[in-house]
């Protein structure tokens, strides 16, 4: 990595530590959808367990690789009037590859499902835990360290910024909702609300200021309906704000058997400088389905000019404590 290119780096992450942070997002969020909002505690199975891990590689070409890892296990309830509850656990990693930085955080979530009649149920749910920052700040070069001629580095920096740090601990607060509504013949619509940090935690890494995390809003919708024989095919879609920044997702799956195959497209609705693109990546999505298990892998193909970055990677397993891939329960809601 060339100089020009570390003092960059060092000039965003610093920006970073002042500006409001972006959570992480994962592309196959329509597939595992805990990750996008509490009311899905239990969604898979009804009365049952079920759990799932996500792995996320983020432009591995670049020297600003960012890697997530993401776990969820979750208990639904089922009572005689077919309403319920359902109560779930989460797990969050984040790491920055120049700057060593960490992000951890856990919760855990509970959801009320109301029998609305009609075939439609109403899902809210509140979740609530603690986050964790590490910017590993013994071992970070600022921008004074540097002499740009000879390319040394000092071992000090009369920077204001160095000596006034400290790693972030935060409780966060989280809510949504979700209706769904089962139809005819395994045809199955839902439509969510959720809204992240409602408490707005103070996510500052210097000591003595405040700089509040913004509210990430997510709006979200799936319509599922059956084609064929042994065919289903889902639309989903996904519009997520925080702060200036939106996220628009459209995409469709299509199953046939125990295999699916979909294509999302993520677009920046903002456009928020004259340089951005309305779409942004095109993502593919491959799955398969055996016995308990969903695995899925999903790869995102830039299209913006942000660079070579060798796209987004990510990989899935969920476990489903009934078999949907047999014959008996390929058209149960998923």
């Amino acid at each position: 990595m060339t100089l020009r290119t570390q003092i960059t780096i060092i000039i965003a992450v610093l920006l970073g530590f002042n500006s409001n942070a972006q959570d992480p997002i994962f592309t196959q969020s329509n597939y595992i959808q805990e990750t996008i909002n509490p009311g899905f505690s239990g969604f898979e199975d009804n009365d049952r367990i079920s759990a799932g891990l996500l792995s996320r590689t983020q432009w591995p070409n670049l020297g600003l690789k960012v890697r997530t890892q993401y776990f969820y296990i979750n208990k639904s309830y089922e009572n005689k009037n077919a309403s319920g509850s359902g109560i779930g656990f989460s797990a969050l990693w984040q790491n920055e590859s120049f700057s060593n930085y960490n992000y951890y955080q856990a919760n855990v979530n509970y959801m009320h499902r109301v029998n609305l009649n009609g075939g439609w149920y109403f899902r809210p749910a509140i979740e609530v835990g603690f986050g964790f920052k590490d910017i590993g700040f013994k071992s970070l070069t600022l921008a004074d360290q540097i002499n740009i001629n000879t390319g040394e580095i000092a071992s000090v920096s009369v920077d204001p910024f160095s000596g006034n740090t400290e790693n972030v601990f935060f409780f966060d607060v989280s809510s949504g909702f979700v209706f769904e509504k089962q139809g005819y013949n395994g045809t199955t619509y839902w439509f969510g609300i959720s809204a992240k940090h409602l408490n707005r935690p103070n996510i500052s890494f210097l000591r003595d200021e405040n700089v509040p995390l913004d509210i990430f809003y997510s709006i979200h919708g799936n319509y599922r309906f059956p084609f064929m024989i042994d065919y289903n095919i889902m639309m989903t879609v996904n519009y997520m704000q925080q702060g200036q920044y939106n996220r628009l997702d459209v995409g469709t799956l299509f199953q046939v058997n125990q295999f699916l195959l979909g294509l999302t497209a993520a677009t920046n609705p903002a456009r928020n400088d004259n340089n951005s693109h309305l779409v942004t990546s095109l993502n593919g999505f491959l799955g398969l389905e055996y016995t308990n298990f969903r695995f899925g892998l999903s790869y995102d193909a830039n299209i913006s000019k942000i660079g070579n970055t060798n796209g987004v990677y990510e990989f899935s397993l969920t476990y489903m404590s009934r078999c949907r891939s047999c014959p008996t329960n390929r058209n149960r809601k998923r």
